[in-house]
Order: structure tokens, then C-alpha cells, then sequence
């Protein structure tokens, strides 16, 4: 009907530019105008009795008649760019990856035989008509097809921008009018990024995209992301945090299975809206060994997409113990408490020292009787072998200067961590702000000449990013969690620690009064970490919680925990992700001497076996930073665990192995984000000229296309003043005027 009445196609007038093809000056038709209106005004001055605003009517309609014929006397055209017909060819990619076979329900088609459908209705041969149409499926790649009933569905992957890519470059060997791919833009090949929407838009060529499947689920749990710490300690709890994503489920129930024995379930409330829920589930580690950890979300009912409800994660369980060296000036309660807080914890190995005279000391948890003989480690080989340094109540004067730039090493180079608790002679009144280790801190201590530690009554309070970290979790219920720390009992002391550097994260608060400090602080330095705790009271929460309540020796267990486990070993072996799904198996392997010093030209061997015991091939090279870092390839493409071994020598002398696993998977990410990802195609057509359709748009997809301006194209001038809807305004303008004056009985 529009097209009839405005005498070309709608997708002229969207993409032309209007102008007048007379040559007449234009101010010619503005004086004609404002003549004519004038002379309009004339008129109906000469029969008031028609009353102002019925004058008004009738002079507008008047008007508007002579304007209109005034612009058809100066011949409006439309200039448009129409492509060749025959001259030009117009790509068609239809995804055929594995989550164009889901169905949004049961009783609907899958989305490829959607496509399939709407596009065979007649939009392939109106396409074909005009232009030369290529017919390309893609998934982990894009192929030629002659057909689009050579779809089948299924495979491993989506490389939107890769696919997208490798059309752009026809372009250089034919006229590319245009890209059509039909997607859900779920992209799990990791090639849509930045840049590559940058180098589309760059060609000109105009990429039109066609959004398949609902926009949202009705009834879908999505276990959306699964962190787990690669690696844990035997015998310690360890905690995993699942996403899930849902659309109204009221609540669901997480199962962790260890191969085929579950080994934690949790049930987690979800609310009534539509969104993402977080959830923390603790699981014990068990044995040194191989985790090879299953987390499942129970299903919804009536659910159809059930593959996305589980994931898959490994952790290497150490039966390494921690060391952590705890050195006090004083006896203090505090040193007390936390012995006995990870007494059972027979991962962490707390070796202590007690200043009792200034020349005696107090050793616990030593191993040999010249083991801290001196109160403080006599090398800096020594102290590398701790993984973390606990300082209480001892002035910085007591050590030498050689030995403050151990510990500053011990953190920058090692990478061990350092917590400084409050004392009369601690952080700032020990003089620690002073010396090369204030300068790692996350505050920059007081250096006052009066105290800054005292007495002071004050209740903790965990903050956001204290909540997010292992040290915060009282429990694995969020809510919860926050209730348990505030009722923890009041501390007694408090100890200024200063201004926070731009680094630092507050993970505890001490309210006193109607202010609240910062109580327990951390920040990464160089390869470590360093940490300050304001206070020397935590024994409290023992003494006034009741004895079945854990939460004293809970915390002090976390806290050690998490001073120690990020400290690196002499040769390490890991990967970003212990589940791969796309490209090579990529590990980094770090190797260093015995005083943690780099090693970048180590002889290193690197050995991989698939879960059948055949070898698979492994290429290490050197990172060529010269940061003792090697890179680690494996090339394998068949799904199971693999098992990476690494040897390293230094000459002729061997060094620490290491060995990690990665397990391949093959589709799986096909599953998840099953919904049609509107945005990022409306931005794709956007930013490159093109336009976004719905599925049941698509009739119109072939005139637009002809409108391109890409590939061969033809300047066109459309004449406008014949068109039939001018004529129509024309006569209904007149008839308008007519009709009123003869009700108003003024003809």
C-alpha cells in the first residue's frame, strides 16, 4: 500500500536524499509562498463573520494546498544508490552451531529449522533475483553450501566475528553488496571482541542480522559461572561460588560431586524475580590428590534445556604443609588464641617465637633444634622457606637492616604474604612505618610521638569486599555471614593505622562511637601480599562466645589460609582454566632457584598424557621476558583429562617437578546463554550500516538490501512530484476545505 502511494520503495526514501530538480532559486519559492499566504490572510479578512478560528482552519488547509503544489512545481527527486542488478553478490551466513538445535518449548521447531523455514518463504529467491547470493553455514568455522537443507546442527562452537571476518574479505575479489547472518549471537569462540568490531565497520560493507529464539527464558536454571580455587591443602574446607540464573524459580538445590561421590549438597534461595544469585558452597578437599569436581543445579520443572545445569572444575590438592613463622616481642593472649585456633589443622604448620628476655625466645612447632635460634631466620634462604610471616607486638629496631630487606624481599621477590597485628610496639608505634617494609603496607602508619594504640571498645563489621573474600565467610548463607560477624563480641583495642594507600581493601571495620576505621587491610605487592589487623583482642570472641561456637578459630584458620596459599613454589604449573573447550591446551610454568630468583634459561621438559595413557604433543618455550616464565602448548583435540608433567634442570643439577591437569571438553558452552543476545547484534548491524530484523521481519530483508551502498552501485533520481499520494493530499486538502464550508454554509 505505502509503496503504491509513495510510487518507489520504502527503503528509497530511508536511504535517499530529498532535493529539487527544477533549478529554480529556492527563495523564489519561499516569496511565492508568503505572497500566497498573504494573500490567504487578505481573504478571510474579508469574512469575519466566519469568526477567528474557523478562518484559521480554513486558511491552514488553503496553505497547505498552495505549498504542496508550489513543491511539485519545483519537481522533487530523491537521490539514491541502488546496487547493479546481476552485478553484485550478497552473502547469507546461517549459524549451524549447536544451540541452533534448541527449542524455546516442546512444541516448537529447533531455531536452524526456523531459519530454514522463514528463509525459504521466498527471501532466497527475492535475494537471488537481484544479486549473486552465497550460502555459508558457520559454527567453529564458516563453509561454502550449496543449500540450506545441508544444515545440520550440532557443532562445537560460535566464531560470530571470525565468520564475519573471512565474508569481509570477498570484498577484495568481488562486489560485496551486504552480509545476512542469521544467529543468536551467543559467541563462545571469543572472536567478537573490540577490535574486530572495529575492523568490520572499517570495510563499509553493511552486515544486516537476524535475531533467532526468545530474548529471555520462562523456565531455565542456568548454572552461569562456577570459581574454584585450583588448588587447596589436604584436609582444609574449600569453597566454591556458583552464579546461577533463573526466571522465577523460588529456590534450588547445588549438589558437588568428587568424580561420581557427592561430597556437598546446599540448598539456595533464589527469590521470586527473574536474575543471577550467587552462592557460596564449602566442600572438604580430602586427600592430596585430584578433584575432579562435578556442581550441578537440581532442574527446574518442565525444564527442556537441562545441560546447562552443571559444570565441570579440577583442584589440586596438596598434601604440602603451609608454613606460616609467627614472631611476638611480648607474651600476649592473642599468640595464645591463634595457636590454639589451627591446632587441628594439620595443613598449616605455625611455627612461632617469643621474645621472653631480650635474648631468649620461646620456639613452638620447630622442627629441628637450629631452627629460629636466633628469634629470627639467619638467612634469606631461611625465610623463603616460610610461606607467610605473622609480626605482633615487636619494634622494628629488633631486627637488623639486613634482615628488614629479607622481609621486604620476602614479599616483593618470594611472593609470601605478611600480616602485622596491633601492639604497644607494633605497626606504627614499633617504628614499622620507618623502615623499607612500611613502604609494602596498605597504610602509611602513624609516626606520632603519642601512641596510637589503646584501649577502646569497638564491634566489627565486614564490608563488601570482606563479604567476596575467603576471610569473611562465617557462612556459606550471605545474609547469614553478615549476621554472624555482628554479633561477634566487642574487641578491646584498637590501633590507628593510618592513611590507605590508593592499593589497599578494607575487609573489616571497627564501629566505635559514630565513626568506623579500618580493622583489617590488605594490598598486592610485587609477587605478595601485605596485611594489617588493628587489633590484639580477637582472643575476646573465644572467651565470650559459647564453647560449641567455632567462629574465633573459623577465622584465624581462613586467615592463615589465605596468607599461605597464594604463595608460589620453586616450580609451578598452571592454567588459567582447568576446563578448555576452544584451541590449544595453554599452561604457563614459572621456575626458580633456591632463593626464588628467576631461572630463564632452565632446561625444561614437558610431558602430556591423555586419560587413555596415549601422548599427545607439548611445545614449552621460553616467555621471553626473562622472568623465569615458559609457555606451555598442548595440542589436543579429543576430549577427556589430560595430565601435564614438567621436568626442569639447571645443568646438571635437577629441580622441584610440577604437574597440573586440564580437562578438554567439546560443545559444552553451546548450552549455556541459549537465548537470542539482541544487543550485541543491534550493534554489530549499527556500527557497520546494516539493520537488525526479527525472524518474522525478514520479507523485507531484500528490498533493503538493494538500497546498499556497498559493491556496484548506480545513482538513481526518483521523480516525486507524480506521486500518487501528493495528488491524494492535493484532493483531500480541497475536499477538507469544501466539506467545512459547506457545514459552516459559507460556500
Amino acid at each position: 500500500m505505502w509503496e503504491f502511494l509513495l510510487g518507489h520503495s520504502l527503503w528509497a526514501f530511508r536511504s535517499g536524499e530529498l532535493a529539487f530538480a527544477r533549478g529554480w532559486p529556492l527563495w523564489v519559492l519561499f516569496v511565492l509562498g508568503a505572497l500566497g499566504l498573504a494573500g490567504i490572510v487578505a481573504t478571510m479578512l474579508r469574512n469575519r463573520q466566519l469568526g477567528a478560528l474557523r478562518m484559521t482552519v480554513l486558511g491552514v488547509l488553503q496553505f497547505a494546498f498552495l505549498a504542496l503544489l508550489l513543491a511539485l512545481l519545483w519537481r522533487p527527486v530523491l537521490n539514491v544508490e541502488r546496487i547493479r542488478d546481476r552485478e553484485n553478490v550478497v552473502a547469507l551466513l546461517v549459524d549451524d552451531s549447536g544451540s541452533t538445535n534448541a527449542r524455546p518449548d516442546v512444541k516448537t521447531a529447533a531455531l536452524r529449522e526456523q531459519a530454514v523455514q522463514a528463509l525459504e518463504a521466498g527471501v532466497t529467491k527475492q535475494l537471488a533475483s537481484s544479486s549473486e547470493l552465497r550460502l555459508f553455514s558457520f559454527s567453529d568455522r564458516a563453509a561454502s553450501v550449496e543449500s540450506l537443507a545441508e544444515l545440520k546442527g550440532g557443532a562445537s562452537a560460535t566464531r560470530i566475528g571470525e565468520a564475519l571476518e573471512s565474508m569481509t574479505q570477498m570484498a577484495a575479489s568481488v562486489p560485496l553488496a551486504g552480509i545476512i547472518v542469521v544467529t543468536d549471537g551467543a559467541e563462545t569462540g571469543g572472536t567478537l571482541d573490540e577490535a574486530t568490531l572495529a575492523r568490520l565497520a572499517a570495510t563499509g560493507i553493511p552486515i544486516h542480522t537476524v535475531g533467532l529464539g526468545p530474548e529471555s527464558l520462562t523456565n531455565d536454571l542456568e548454572l552461569e559461572q562456577l570459581q574454584v580455587p585450583g588448588t587447596g591443602v589436604a584436609g582444609e574446607t574449600m569453597r566454591a561460588t556458583v552464579s546461577i540464573r533463573h526466571q522465577g524459580q523460588r529456590s534450588t538445590r547445588v549438589r558437588v560431586y568428587d568424580g561420581g561421590e557427592l561430597v556437598a549438597a546446599q540448598d539456595v534461595i533464589l527469590g521470586t524475580n527473574a536474575g543471577l544469585t550467587s552462592a557460596n558452597i564449602e566442600f572438604p578437599a580430602g586427600k592430596a590428590g585430584l578433584r575432579d569436581l562435578r556442581v550441578v543445579v537440581d532442574t527446574a520443572r518442565d525444564e527442556t534445556n537441562v545441560a546447562n545445569n552443571a559444570r565441570r572444575a579440577l583442584v589440586e590438592v596438596s598434601d604440602r604443609r603451609r608454613s606460616v613463622l609467627y614472631i611476638e616481642g611480648e607474651p600476649r593472649w592473642e599468640y595464645k588464641f591463634i595457636r590454639r585456633a589451627i591446632e587441628a589443622d594439620k595443613s598449616l604448620r605455625l611455627v612461632s617465637v617469643v621474645r621472653a628476655t631480650p635474648n631468649r625466645y620461646y620456639r613452638q612447632g620447630v622442627t629441628s633444634a637450629e631452627e629460629l635460634a636466633d628469634g629470627f631466620p639467619r638467612t634469606a634462604a631461611e625465610l623463603d622457606s616460610y610461606d607467610a610471616v605473622i609480626i605482633g607486638s615487636l619494634e622494628a629496631a629488633a631486627l637488623s637492616t639486613q634482615q628488614h630487606e629479607w622481609l621486604r624481599d620476602f614479599v616483593d621477590k618470594r611472593g609470601g604474604s605478611l600480616l602485622m597485628l596491633a601492639g604497644r610496639d607494633g605497626l606504627g608505634d614499633g617504628g614499622w612505618g620507618r623502615v623499607p617494609v612500611g613502604a609494602l603496607l596498605p597504610s602509611v602508619l602513624p609516626r606520632g610521638a603519642s601512641p596510637s594504640y589503646g584501649a577502646r571498645a569497638s564491634q566489627v563489621r565486614l564490608t563488601t569486599y570482606g563479604a567476596a573474600s575467603a576471610v569473611g565467610q562465617l557462612d556459606a548463607d550471605p545474609a547469614k555471614n553478615v549476621a554472624q560477624w555482628a554479633t561477634m563480641p566487642a574487641l578491646a583495642d584498637f590501633q590507628s593505622l593510618g592513611r590507605l594507600r590508593p592499593g589497599a581493601i578494607v575487609l573489616l571495620e571497627a564501629l566505635a562511637a559514630d565513626h568506623a576505621e579500618p580493622l583489617l587491610v590488605t594490598q598486592r605487592y610485587g609477587r605478595g601480599a601485605t596485611w594489617l589487623l588493628a587489633t590484639a583482642t580477637t582472643w575476646r570472641w573465644q572467651m565470650r562466645l559459647p564453647l560449641p561456637d567455632q567462629r574465633h578459630e573459623l577465622f584465624w584458620k581462613q586467615m592463615l589460609h589465605a596468607l599461605s596459599t597464594p604463595s608460589p613454589a620453586q616450580v609451578s604449573l598452571r592454567s588459567d582454566h582447568s576446563v578448555a573447550e576452544d584451541g590449544p591446551l595453554e599452561l604457563e610454568a614459572e621456575v626458580l632457584d633456591e632463593t626464588f630468583q628467576p631461572m630463564p634459561a632452565a632446561q625444561v621438559e614437558v610431558t602430556a598424557t591423555g586419560d587413555s595413557g596415549e601422548t599427545v604433543p607439548a611445545r614449552v618455550e621460553p616467555s621471553g621476558r626473562g622472568d623465569g616464565r615458559y609457555n606451555v602448548n598442548v595440542q589436543s583435540a579429543t576430549p577427556g583429562l589430560y595430565r601435564i608433567e614438567l621436568k626442569a634442570h639447571a645443568g646438571a643439577r635437577e629441580l622441584p617437578g610440577a604437574i597440573a591437569h586440564v580437562r578438554r571438553e567439546v560443545g559444552v558452552s553451546e548450552h549455556f546463554s541459549a537465548y537470542q543476545h539482541r544487543p550485541m547484534l543491534e550493534r554489530i548491524a549499527r556500527e557497520s550500516g546494516g539493520r537488525y530484523w526479527r525472524l518474522d521481519q525478514i520479507s523485507d530483508l531484500p528490498e533493503a538490501i538493494r538500497y546498499s551502498r556497498a559493491g556496484m552501485v548506480e545513482r538513481q533520481t526518483l521523480d516525486l512530484w507524480n506521486m500518487p499520494l501528493a495528488f491524494l493530499l492535493l484532493g483531500m486538502l480541497k475536499l477538507a476545505e469544501w466539506l467545512l464550508r459547506r457545514h459552516w454554509r459559507r460556500l
